[in-house]
């Protein structure tokens, strides 16, 4: 298959930090003092000037900044026809360094009707920024392994669903018309966001499954099967990348843990141009298991700590970069940060000016490593 797609030396994961107006705005609707087309407005004026901030600091691939987003994920599986936000999966608590509870706790997903796919929910969104960037446009997409991993199969009702090969087929149409719904859009360039990947790199995680019924070690394989079933009829000048990072809620992660426990269950097998992978500390291991890396795929190495304020050495992190070009090609390698500096609506315990040098620094690195932003 032709790819025509750009590739970016510089990129980053997708959000950013919300304005104070952007913020009051939402809690007025959710107390229900705004109406939602009033937010609406204000979101749109937002996601304009967060598209030109991204600009002007050299990105070539501009998000919304997720600024439509309470989180990275429950704003879109939330208005899938036939699943429901459930309660809290307290044995999933998100972790702080030094390994205590950080207070914030993932929510399970229900599945209690069939999944359709009856419009294009990120379609208005894609218009909005295209419309606000001269760049290329990039579309966020939570993954479908969010939907199924923190309730599993206890989770999906039984009369809809009989059998997990019926589910599974559901959720892939269910992804395939909305990235279709994209691509008619004029959307190229999307990328679905899967830390869920990286839980089975954590014993506790590994039996939290364990524990409702699933089997870690051939669920990963399933969920495989089920990202390629979901991109398989994306168009040929359609960039698809994926995104793995070990939690992002507030500065506080949810696993640790090298790559090499997913590495030959996902690298060779998920059928993405892109993998956007976290290794900005310790809790990500090393470079090694990019060796599984097919060699037709670029890894975009996230070594840009989004949780803190520290702005990293351009020589320490270009020494990183020749590091893993031993093992990937110079060619297919690129530099972001290690994730999104909003994954929450609240966001990171990082100010908005070091998030803006952290977006410099990763683009004058790319351009002085490769030529190129």
């Amino acid at each position: 298959m032709t790819k025509a797609y750009p590739f970016f030396r510089a990129d980053h994961v997708g959000s950013l930090l919300r304005t104070p107006e952007l913020m009051e705005a939402r809690q007025k609707w959710k107390a229900g003092e705004l109406a939602a087309d009033a937010l609406q407005a204000v979101e749109d004026e937002a996601i304009a000037g967060v598209a030109k901030l991204q600009e002007n600091v050299g990105l070539k691939a501009i998000t919304d900044g997720e600024y439509r987003r309470e989180n990275w994920w429950i704003d879109f599986i939330s208005q899938i026809p036939g699943v429901e936000i459930a309660g809290d999966d307290e044995s999933a608590e998100f972790m702080i360094d030094g390994g205590k509870g950080s207070g914030y706790i993932p929510k399970v997903v229900r599945t209690v009707g069939k999944i359709t796919h009856d419009k294009a929910l990120l379609g208005r969104d894609y218009e909005v920024l295209a419309k606000a960037t001269s760049e290329t446009p990039k579309i966020t997409l939570p993954s479908p392994t969010r939907i199924h991993f923190h309730g599993g199969r206890a989770a999906i009702d039984e009369t809809h669903y009989p059998t997990m090969d019926e589910y599974w087929a559901d959720v892939a149409k269910f992804y395939q018309d909305e990235i279709a719904a994209l691509e008619d859009l004029g959307c190229r360039y999307i990328q679905i966001d899967d830390p869920v990947l990286t839980y089975f790199l954590d014993d506790r995680m590994n039996e939290n499954l364990r524990r409702i019924g699933e089997n870690p070690d051939t669920l990963i394989h399933d969920y495989a099967k089920l990202l390629n079933a979901c991109v398989k009829n994306r168009k040929p000048e359609t960039h698809i990348s994926m995104h793995l990072c070990r939690g992002n809620a507030a500065s506080s992660w949810i696993v640790s843990g090298g790559y090499d426990r997913l590495a030959e269950a996902i690298f060779p097998v998920v059928d993405v141009d892109t993998f956007f992978l976290e290794y900005d500390d310790d809790r990500s291991g090393d470079f090694e298991p990019l060796k599984h890396v097919a060699k037709d795929r670029n890894v975009v190495l996230g070594l840009v700590t989004s949780k803190f304020g520290e702005i990293e050495s351009a020589d320490s992190i270009k020494r990183r970069i020749d590091e893993a070009a031993t093992i990937v090609p110079m060619d297919n390698l690129a530099l972001s940060p290690q994730c999104g500096f909003a994954s929450i609506d609240t966001g990171n315990l990082i100010s908005v000016a070091d998030q803006n040098a952290k977006l410099e620094l990763v683009v004058k690195t790319a351009e002085e490593v490769w030529g190129s932003a």
